[in-house]
């Protein structure tokens, strides 16, 4: 089993908000997007710094309403949030 990893979330001046934890990054990436207000037409940049890394990893995320799964439970709506994710590239920071 793999090991859990933390990221945190940046924004483009570097200062850092929450943190998403995940195996990858894209799974962070996708709680992120789940939490953003990017729509299919204008989806938002998400930038994750893995903690202990130099590593950025900036996604294209952004979120929307879809029909509920079939064998959905019974508290479940009926229409749910579908985050989607696509990698725009991995940045390396500066060495300070």
């Amino acid at each position: 089993m793999s090991e859990i990893r933390n990221f945190v979330l940046r924004d483009k001046k570097g200062t850092e908000t929450g943190v998403f934890t995940g195996n990858q990054p894209r799974q962070a990436a996708l709680k992120a997007a789940n939490r953003s207000k990017g729509t299919k037409a204008k989806p938002v940049e998400v930038r994750l710094r893995e903690r202990g890394s130099k590593k950025v990893h900036v996604y294209k995320a952004w979120k929307e309403m879809v029909a509920a799964p079939k064998n959905k439970p019974k508290w479940m709506p009926a229409k749910i949030n579908k985050p989607n994710v696509k990698k725009v590239g991995v940045e390396q920071l500066d060495k300070i």
